[in-house]
């Protein structure tokens, strides 16, 4: 039995460095939906601007691989889109679905 304790202290640790990564990526994500200025068309909870969609529990309708896609190139998603195509890399992307989709 003491083989257990070692896998199970390594499947713990891996949990929480898991966790603390998601944690990271969606902070990182908020700080991109606030530098890119995305609360200017977006409401989250009592911040931003109506003019777009209100994202605070956008991540309760849409996977974030959904997400991803539609960060990615809105109108490929739908083509009656208003939000334009964004100039994003790759880890923005990423960070930023992270954030919508914890937005519950």
């Amino acid at each position: 039995m003491r083989p257990a304790l070692p896998l199970a202290l390594v499947v713990m640790v891996a949990a929480l460095v898991a966790s603390s990564v998601a944690q990271e990526s969606t902070d990182l994500g908020k700080r991109y939906f606030m530098d890119s200025g995305c609360y200017g068309c977006h409401t989250v909870g009592k911040m931003g601007t109506p003019i777009g969609s209100d994202l605070s529990h956008v991540g309760t309708k849409y996977s974030r691989a959904y997400l991803e896609r539609w960060l990615r190139d809105p109108s490929m998603q739908r083509p009656s889109a208003h939000m334009p195509k964004l100039e994003l890399s790759e880890d923005q992307v990423k960070a930023l679905s992270a954030f919508l989709s914890s937005l519950r």
